[in-house]
């Protein structure tokens, strides 16, 4: 059986890229065909690059040209596109052309403090800023609107009385880097 070709695409440090780069490593399901960035200092490209992992860097005009990312994506093969911490918006004809097959992770219990703006730090800050009680990650599908996606997944965490962004952070991202790649080998299945 052919292995099904992933590619990542993240605008940043890349811990979630490097988390799946390891997770698939001995898969026989999947390997992780190339990295994709927007930023040609992130420092993503480097991590990959050093686990082995091709890498290519687009400028944001090509980001935007969905006829090329289609092509682009053609050319490696790909068939299934995860985002990790991809600050891009998707244009529609990759949307299309990858329906059901790309997906994107949210560091909070979607609908809530999701949309243009909210990634990140700034989601974290304005969970602790708003007192709630709980929060958590989103496995969504991608479509048109930012964070708008079918919900594949969530995953709960209390945010406790003095908690501050950065320890939920901390808690986020164990939750990603546990859940994420799990999830995306369960829909593999299916594809």
């Amino acid at each position: 059986m052919k292995k099904k070709q992933l590619a990542l695409f993240a605008s940043g440090t890349g811990s979630n890229a490097v988390n799946f780069i390891h997770y698939f490593a001995q898969s026989e399901l999947a390997e992780i065909a190339l990295v994709l960035s927007n930023k040609a200092d992130a420092p993503v490209l480097e991590k990959a690059a050093a686990l082995g992992v091709p890498t290519v860097i687009i400028s944001n005009a090509q980001a935007a040209n969905g006829v090329y990312m289609v092509e682009l994506m053609q050319k490696y093969g790909i068939d299934f596109i995860v985002l990790a911490g991809y600050l891009r918006f998707i244009p529609s004809e990759l949307i299309a052309a990858f329906k059901g097959k790309m997906v994107n992770i949210h560091p909070s219990l979607l609908p809530k403090y999701g949309g243009p703006g909210m990634y990140g730090s700034k989601v974290h800050q304005a969970v602790v800023a708003n007192k709630e009680k709980e929060s958590g990650i989103t496995i969504h599908y991608v479509n048109e609107e930012y964070d708008k996606g079918t919900i594949i997944y969530q995953k709960k965490t209390t945010v406790g009385a003095g908690e501050s962004a950065a320890t939920l952070a901390e808690k986020i991202h164990h939750l990603e880097h546990e859940h994420y790649p799990k999830v995306v080998e369960g829909l593999l299945t299916n594809i």
